[in-house]
């Protein structure tokens, strides 16, 4: 009876849908990462009494953050199917889920970037500032390195949450663990199927979580 519950599953294709996850998961993180680091340090320098004090720049960025980290990412899939057709091409496919990955996780990264910065000593930035620091002196070389333990443990989290966001994208098309999930294992009421992927996206998300904590140890001078 194992033996042919065992051999209920597609293996190979089992592969391919985790590759593509991988491969979704990937792209769509180091986008986040590079997007929601921008735009959380714009929400931070433009706020009251930073370097960049901006009221009008800051309210446009928060708004922006707040309004693509409030919609339900199923429904900003929807949403973004016109602009996904215009830059993908198609709406089927790895490629065809990257916009609405990075789209619903760089602002919710955005905010966790900014609450990392506001938690770093003020002391320390009037020290450089004191010292003569130009504007990109004080950003790469203090804000970044002081909050980068916060900053790789918050993009951990985000990750995380980008494999879950896949497995989503997967029943409407997108390909992944969530796409073999539901169309071999859902929809052919094979629960075997669905167990080992789920058993997959578990440990996908056990090797970000271990690799984050790592990194984010090794980075935390505390």
């Amino acid at each position: 009876m194992d033996d042919e519950l065992f051999q209920m599953i597609k293996w190979d294709r089992l592969l391919e849908a985790t590759q593509e996850t991988i491969y979704m998961t990937s792209i769509s993180v180091l986008a986040t990462f590079v997007i929601g680091l921008l735009l959380g340090l714009l929400l931070f320098l433009t706020d009251k009494g930073n370097m960049w004090e901006n009221r009008m720049v800051n309210i446009v960025v928060a708004g922006f953050v707040n309004i693509f980290r409030s919609i339900p990412f199923i429904i900003l899939i929807v949403l973004l199917i016109p602009f996904t057709k215009i830059l993908v091409g198609t709406m089927l496919g790895a490629n065809a889920a990257l916009p609405a990955l990075i789209i619903g996780a760089a602002p919710f990264y955005a905010r966790m970037v900014e609450i990392a910065l506001r938690e770093i000593d003020k002391g320390v930035i009037e020290a450089s500032q004191s010292m003569g620091s130009t504007h990109s002196h004080i950003i790469f070389k203090v804000l970044i390195p002081e909050s980068l333990p916060a900053l790789i443990s918050g993009i951990t989290v985000t990750s995380i949450s980008l494999v879950s966001f896949t497995a989503m994208a997967g029943v409407i098309g997108a390909g992944g663990l969530g796409h073999f999930a539901y169309l071999e294992g859902f929809q052919r009421t094979n629960s075997m199927v669905t167990l080992v992927a789920t058993i997959a996206i578990l440990l996908l998300v056990f090797i970000i979580q271990f690799t984050g904590d790592y990194f984010t140890n090794k980075t935390d001078k505390r």
